[in-house]
Formats: C-alpha cells, sequence, structure tokens
C-alpha cells in the first residue's frame, strides 16, 4: 500500500505498512487509538481483543488519583488480572527502571504506562527492554510523544535519546483530559507550535545537507498542526472536543515519527532548547515547567533569532574564515562548562559524529551560499515570532525565557550549545556554520526583557 498522498484520518496509518516515493518504507506499529468520551472505559475491550491476561500498571502518586485507581476498577470489574505501582523513584532515571524492574510481575505479559510525559517515556523504555508490549492511558496531553518509538531518559545526568517501541494501544478519555492542569493542556499546544520550526529545520537539512526527506510525512504533520491550531481559542474552556482534536493531533505527530523511524518529522532546534533546559535544571535541582511549554517558547526564540537572520547581509567568505578558524579544544572546554556532568556525552557525540569539523562545515557553507535564495524563501514561511507569542499569551501560557525561569546568562548559553544536544542538523547548526550564531543571539537577547530589565513584554494576554 503506497503511503497517501493526501492526508488522511489517524487509523488510515495504524498498523500497516506503506511504500512511499520518498524510498522507505513505513511503518507504524501502533495498533489501536481510543480518544474521546470515556474512551477508559475501552480498556477491557482492548485487553481482551488482544490476547493479554497480566497486567503491570504504572503510575505516580499524582496519575494513581487522576486514571489508576479507575484503571485498577474497570480492569478488575472485567475480571482481568492487573498489579499496580505508584512510582517513588521519579527522576526518571537510572533508578526509576530498577523499581520498575523490581516490582513487575513474573507473569506479566502487558505493561499500562498511567500518565504522560516522563512515564510514559520509561514505560516505553523498559517494555522494550524487558520484551513487553505496552499500552498508554494519557492523563492529559502536553506532549507529542505518546506513540513515538524512542524514549528521551536520565542517563547519567544527560538527557538522551533511546530506541524504545510504539505503545500497542493509546487511551485518551476527553473527560480526564479535559481536567488536566491548564499549563499541561497550553503545552500541548506548545509542542505542535514547535512543529513549524521543526520542519524547517528538516527542510534545510535536505537542502544542506543532503539528508533524506519525506515530503508526505511532512506534509501529515503540517496539516496536523495546521487543523489543531484552528480551534486554539476554545482551548480555554477546556472544550472537550478540542482537548480530543490536540491530543489526536499529539498522537499523529507521534505516528509521523514512528512511520519515519526517528524524531525528524516532529523535533527540532526548538525542542533541543527544552533539553537542554531540562538538563541544567535537574543539574540546579530546580523543576522545569512541562516540556511542551519550554517548546513554545523555544519556539518563539527560534523565530525571533530567525528574523534576525533575515535582516543580515550574510558574508560566506567570513563564514569560511570562521570555520577554518574552528579550535576543538577550545570547543570542548566550553562545552564541559556549559553542561557540567553532561559534557562527556556531548564530547562522545561529537566525536563520532563530527558535525563541527571544519572539512564539513566548509562543504555546507558552499551548499548554504548556492542555495541562499531558496533558504530565504523557507525562513520567509515560517509564522512570526509575534504570531505564536500572541497565541501562547492568549492562552495564560509563557512565551519568554524568563517566565519559564531561563534568565539571560543561562539563554546565552542555550543560543550557542544547545545544539549540541543532537547530532542533527537544524537552523542553529546553519547560523553556526555562517559565523553569526554569537552575534545574532546577543541582538535577539537585547531585545528581550527579563527581571532585571525594564522592557515591555513580547505581548500582554
Amino acid at each position: 500500500m503506497e503511503l497517501p498522498q493526501t492526508p488522511m484520518e489517524l487509523n488510515t496509518y495504524l498498523n500497516q505498512h506503506f511504500i512511499c516515493p520518498c524510498g522507505k518504507e513505513h511503518f507504524a506499529s501502533l495498533r489501536a487509538v481510543r480518544i474521546g468520551k470515556d474512551a477508559l472505559y475501552e480498556l477491557p475491550n482492548l485487553v481482551k481483543l488482544m490476547g493479554f491476561e497480566s497486567l503491570y500498571l504504572v503510575s505516580d502518586a499524582i496519575t494513581y488519583e487522576i486514571a489508576g485507581k479507575a484503571c485498577r476498577k474497570i480492569l478488575e470489574d472485567a475480571g482481568i488480572r492487573n498489579h499496580l505501582i505508584q512510582l517513588t523513584h521519579t527522576g526518571f532515571d537510572e533508578a526509576t527502571l530498577g523499581e520498575l524492574t523490581i516490582q513487575m510481575p513474573m507473569d506479566c505479559d502487558l505493561v499500562i504506562a498511567v500518565g504522560t510525559g516522563a512515564i510514559n517515556d520509561m514505560v516505553r523504555f523498559f517494555s522494550y527492554r524487558m520484551g513487553r508490549p505496552f499500552y498508554t492511558v494519557a492523563t492529559a496531553a502536553p506532549m507529542d510523544g505518546f506513540a513515538s518509538s524512542i524514549a528521551a531518559i536520565q542517563s547519567n545526568h544527560l538527557k538522551t535519546t533511546f530506541d524504545a517501541q510504539t505503545p500497542t494501544a493509546i487511551i485518551g478519555d476527553t473527560e480526564i483530559l479535559k481536567n488536566a492542569p491548564y499549563s499541561m493542556i497550553a503545552a500541548g499546544l506548545g509542542d505542535l507550535l514547535g512543529k513549524f520550526t521543526c520542519l524547517c529545520d528538516w527542510k534545510l537539512a535536505r537542502l544542506i545537507n543532503g539528508e533524506h526527506y519525506c515530503e508526505r510525512i511532512v506534509e501529515l504533520v503540517e496539516n496536523c498542526v495546521t487543523k489543531v491550531l484552528g480551534d486554539a481559542e476554545k482551548v480555554k474552556a477546556r472544550d472537550p472536543e478540542t482537548m480530543g482534536k490536540i491530543m489526536e493531533g499529539l498522537v499523529l505527530a507521534g505516528v509521523a515519527m514512528s512511520l519515519y523511524g526517528n524524531s525528524r518529522p516532529a523535533s527540532g532546534c526548538e525542542h533541543h532548547m527544552s533539553h537542554y533546559w531540562e538538563m541544567i535544571f535537574e543539574q540546579t535541582g530546580k523543576r522545569p515547567v512541562p516540556h511542551g511549554t519550554q517548546v513554545g517558547v523555544g519556539t518563539v526564540l527560534i523565530l525571533k533569532l530567525v528574523e534576525a537572520l533575515r535582516k543580515t547581509p550574510v558574508d560566506f567568505d567570513a563564514a569560511r574564515a570562521s570555520a577554518i578558524a574552528y579550535d576543538p579544544f577550545s570547543w570542548e572546554n566550553k562545552i564541559r562548562e556549559a553542561y557540567g556532568p553532561a559534557a562527556q556525552g556531548v564530547i562522545d557525540m561529537e566525536s563520532a559524529a563530527g558535525k563541527n569539523e571544519t572539512a564539513g562545515r566548509l562543504a555546507r557553507i558552499d551548499r548554504i551560499e548556492a542555495h541562499w535564495e531558496e533558504i530565504l524563501t523557507l525562513l520567509e514561511g515560517l509564522p512570526s515570532s509575534d504570531q505564536i507569542a500572541h497565541i501562547l499569551c492568549s492562552l495564560d501560557s509563557p512565551c519568554l525565557p524568563d517566565q519559564i525561569g531561563v534568565d539571560r546568562t543561562l539563554l546565552k548559553k542555550t543560543y550557542l550549545y544547545c545544539k549540541e544536544v543532537r547530532a542533527r542538523y537544524t537552523i542553529l547548526q546553519m547560523i553556526w556554520d555562517l559565523g553569526l550564531l554569537d552575534t545574532l543571539s546577543d541582538h535577539v537577547i537585547d531585545t528581550l526583557p527579563f527581571a532585571d530589565s525594564s522592557k515591555e513584554p513580547l505581548c500582554h494576554p
């Protein structure tokens, strides 16, 4: 079967093998999605339909009260054997994996993640390593990782992406989703807004780096984001139908990642900012705001940097001189300062990828210059930073770094070094290739209001 040329409904893409003009075969192993009012009551039917008998439910103290307790009662009423754990190790790292392993019943044949975000990723990775399938019962819709086949977890103090598995089924009960903290609802929309910059990253990587690219998957994600944004004004009222659309959009973004085989269709430099902040906050003992909230702010910051680039004449000869002057030893020292305990993982990643090496950078500069008009057209097609900030502000969601605990010093490090979180070509890497990242980031930071400045906010709710 060929991947549809025109974006279709979510269920069209589930558990199907597709051939594609991009040259790859696509497959999303997700078998069932239930989103809507009272969808939680579909859980026993899905379990029986797929032949599972001994369930391991994973929650924490909060998600147990939201949905874990109800899941257990629904399953027990249906005569389905289950064991439920409330995690006490919530660092979502090696200790959490240890607790999951110790508590798992020996006869478990299905793991169920009751929660979102970190719980979902931990269960995704744990179940994959244990050779068991898993379901997700969502307690909120703040991020797009539900249907992903990768997991971002803390390993040796570094937020690291691991191969994992897609859930077999996802349940999003809109009666539960609509009652999530408003910050988490807005975070889901923020994560969807980040698709604008992440898809631009992919298009740039195709032009500059010759990276493989799938136009149909890009169109699928773009269509998904456009549809959800059409109902953005209903989010604040906790409209259940709109909650369902956001959840479906986030799941579809995850399906796109599964279809492609990695996170390229849904995660770019705006996510790298979020991952960097999460690492730094953990090191300093601060609790970050939801991932999608950070992505929304990161999207505004990337768009402001793009706007500065579009106003700046590019000196390609100066860019080449900057590439030739690159000092890997100086770079490594700066990474150790910027990443702290997580630095060695970043240094090892760069040693394997070599994305900053002079020869590769010079070749990319040549391609950037050759395609500069096309690149400018791509950048001009992005929404403005004011547009995205206005949407976030209208939902009482942060749109500025200062609102999420990122001061000007941390923001400067973020602009310069968050691109090292992944060996992936992005807008930030392109601006660094051009030798402009330091200068343009200073320009953007100088325009932003911080607690120690008298500048006005970007917008008013």
